[in-house]
């Protein structure tokens, strides 16, 4: 190996500006069973004025490494190797030789971090000023002067400085924790700010937006930033150069081009082919077989050898050291030069017969081919009464609507995706429709199977225990739920052999223990966990995300249910598993005959499972169903203007002249109140098309396309509707032409 191949990572010749250098980085914890390094070895520069984002699976090190660069590591674990800043004049300043009052004034005034999950990093019982204050005081600054600055940054991330700042953190929405931690995080004007999961809890919308408000942030107050995340298309657009870890360690390191169109690593490209995107054909988007080493057992060495399709003897015994492409690419492979024949990008010159084998066939009846639907929502409402405290005890209760007038139809073997932004009341719908939440108006009735005699109404069902031969232990039966959290969902103190044994138990009473045994772990195998023995007496902590994810799947499939409410059930997953969890379960409806009703935040993701299946995906905003219909029309021809926002929202792996550009397409970015929702149509108040009439009148529901079952609820779709001679509510001259364009 040459030396130039031992320092592709770093710049040894000093050309270029690096404003942290970081060498030999290692994090180690000791642990009863040893030794377990979280970061090995790693080296990386951080130029001045970039986004760099730092990309991989959950338990890479990515945080690790970050955390490394302001020598925040918790005890007890040991940091080694050497970070150094350089800052634009002086001399270089060595981070980890720092005495205590050093580093308390190198964090905030120097390197800042916005952490994931503003709502844990704030103290609820102090108001958002009172943060700002503490911050600006602990570091000996002018309050005054800093809470004005405060302010401007505020403004900048869209926010009313004066509302935020005498806020209590559970007051803010999600979106506007966020930006109110980005602002807090940057009131000391620091010259790198590192961003750990900035948007991970947030929607498409909102992520996009803060994406969006990263880049100029970036430009008007000169910043270096790192930008860590699990979630490859988020960043496409935004960074400068992609630094990819794998197993403790960087693996590749290019321009963000170079990397997402013609990745050296076989772990990158096969990650990048692992991602649900908008824009790639569904048919070549693979899961990446195995799992990540363990950091107590981390394989000799090629890290990536157990589920590299080319790794070979030398890949086994040989770590590689960096390989340089060209000056600014670089990646950890002996065999860089062979990956795009071995793993090409597309699938019609692969030599990997293996790897294409997870193909499933998109030969599928489709929703509309169904007869008698399985569950039929006519006007479904669920309207909750906000509980008023002491103070408010003669005022009238509010009301939030949480989901107002929404009909629906639910087909054997159908996949719907309900897509929306946080609260618009996708989940309560999910939970109406398979009887766990009590509807306040509207009906939704059952049809079962053809034997049943039905069709019966639910909740009448529920409260009289059966009607018309229908009994409530079989409509029960019949619809299950998976739940967004596994970890949350299965019982920590219960075997995982208890938890799927009690349905068994009380839906087949007459099934022996052996056969209760032999059913479960025959289908613990089928869901590709082998040998199924090694798994059935674990405890639910000793599983990974993706295994308590399948648990929880097989729990719900024991049953035969006619149709599931799967609650976001890949959201909390790495998005190299994201395909995997949806392949299986479209294996599943396939061998049990069932139907999802799928609830989503991702477009991606609603789009890869609905096109696989023959499904279709409905758009919910503030309790109203705005568009519903095949992926193909919604995804590439959306008529309705919040779906169109959702659109340009998703992020897509490789850039696309003919997307759409330029700002964000709404007038307005965070959600209104739904405690208090807009007149007329609910969208208006962010539609950047809206007109005065959209203000008083709520819109019908209208023909899309010609389109199988595509309706959208929008004025725009009448040709001959008043909307057309009513004046504008805002400007559109400066938004994206693609946005407003039928």
């Amino acid at each position: 190996m040459t030396t130039t191949q031992q320092n592709a990572f770093v710049d040894e010749t000093g050309s270029t500006d690096a404003i942290m250098q970081l060498r030999d980085i290692t994090v180690t914890f000791d642990m009863d069973s040893g030794e377990s390094r979280v970061v090995d070895r790693a080296n990386l520069d951080l130029r001045r004025n970039e986004i760099l984002g730092i990309v991989g699976e959950s338990g890479s090190g990515k945080s690790m490494l970050a955390s490394s660069m302001m020598d925040a590591i918790e005890d007890p674990g040991y940091l080694g190797g050497d970070v150094t800043y350089n800052p634009q004049s002086g001399d270089p300043v060595e981070v980890l030789e720092m005495s205590d009052s050093e580093l308390k004034e190198f964090r905030w005034d120097t390197v800042s971090m916005v952490f994931q999950g503003a709502m844990s990093s704030f103290n609820p019982t102090l108001t958002i000023r009172r943060h700002f204050v503490e911050t600006l005081d602990a570091h000996d600054y002018n309050v005054s002067d800093g809470i004005e600055y405060a302010k401007e940054l505020l403004s900048d991330l869209y926010l009313d400085p004066e509302r935020v700042l005498d806020s209590y953190p559970h007051e803010l929405s999600g979106g506007m924790s966020q930006r109110a931690l980005i602002a807090l995080s940057m009131v000391l004007d620091p010259d790198v700010l590192i961003m750990d999961e900035p948007t991970a809890a947030l929607d498409l919308l909102m992520q996009r937006s803060i994406i969006s408000l990263i880049n100029d942030l970036k430009d008007k107050y000169d910043l270096t930033i790192a930008l860590i995340t699990h979630d490859l298309p988020l960043i496409a657009e935004l960074v400068d150069r992609v630094a990819v870890m794998y197993a403790f360690d960087l693996v590749e390191i290019g321009p963000v081009e170079d990397v997402l169109s013609g990745s050296i690593h076989p772990y990158t490209r096969m990650l990048l082919k692992a991602t649900p995107d908008i824009d790639s054909p569904v048919e070549e988007m693979r899961p990446i077989e195995g799992d990540m080493p363990d950091p107590l057992n981390v394989p000799d060495g090629c890290a990536f050898n157990p589920r590299c399709p080319m790794a070979d003897e030398e890949c086994r015994e040989v770590d590689p050291g960096p390989y340089q492409a060209d000056p600014e690419h670089a990646a950890k492979c002996h065999h860089w030069e062979a990956v795009d024949e071995e793993i090409p990008m597309s699938e019609e010159t692969s030599s990997m017969e293996s790897f294409a084998e997870t193909s499933i066939s998109t030969d599928r009846r489709t929703w509309q081919d169904g007869d008698d639907p399985i569950v039929e929502l006519d006007d479904v409402e669920v309207h909750f009464e906000k509980e008023e405290s002491g103070f408010q005890l003669f005022s009238s209760p509010s009301t939030i609507k949480a989901v107002d007038g929404v009909s629906l139809d639910i087909h054997e073997r159908d996949v719907t995706v309900m897509l929306g932004e946080s609260g618009c009341g996708k989940t309560t719908l999910g939970k109406a429709a398979i009887g766990l939440q009590r509807p306040t108006g509207g009906s939704i009735e059952y049809y079962g199977d053809s034997e049943s005699g039905g069709p019966v109404d639910i909740w009448q069902v529920r409260d009289s225990g059966s009607e018309d031969g229908v009994k409530w232990g079989e409509i029960r039966k019949s619809l299950q739920i998976i739940h967004q959290d596994p970890g949350s969902a299965l019982n920590p103190h219960r075997r995982v052999s208890t938890l799927l044994e009690d349905p068994l138990k009380r839906w087949q009473p007459d099934m022996d223990g052996h056969d209760r045994r032999a059913r479960i772990l025959g289908l613990i195998e089928h869901c590709g966990m082998t040998p199924p023995e090694s798994y059935i007496d674990r405890y639910p902590h000793q599983l990974s995300g993706g295994e308590q994810q399948r648990m929880a799947i097989i729990r719900a499939m024991l049953m035969n249910p006619e149709l599931i409410l799967a609650d976001e059930p890949v959201s909390a997953l790495d998005v190299s598993l994201r395909v995997e969890m949806m392949d299986l379960m479209i294996r599943l409806q396939e061998e049990f005959d069932t139907s999802y009703f799928y609830v989503s935040h991702d477009m991606a993701n609603a789009r890869y499972i609905t096109e696989k299946t023959g499904g279709r995906i409905g758009i919910l905003y503030l309790g109203n169903l705005v568009e519903v219909g095949p992926p193909e029309q919604l995804v590439h021809n959306p008529q309705h203007p919040y779906t169109k926002a959702l659109r340009w929202a998703t992020p897509k792996l490789r850039g696309n002249e003919a997307e759409i550009e330029g700002d964000t397409p709404l007038r307005s970015i965070d959600i209104p109140d739904p405690e208090n929702p807009p007149s007329g149509c609910p969208f208006h108040t962010r539609c950047p098309a809206a007109r005065e009439v959209c203000k008083n009148e709520h819109p019908g529901s209208y023909a899309g396309s010609e389109a199988p079952g595509h309706e959208v609820s929008c004025f725009r779709a009448d040709d001959d509707h008043e909307y057309w001679d009513s004046e504008p509510l805002g400007e559109d001259g400066d938004l994206p032409e693609a946005f407003l364009q039928d």
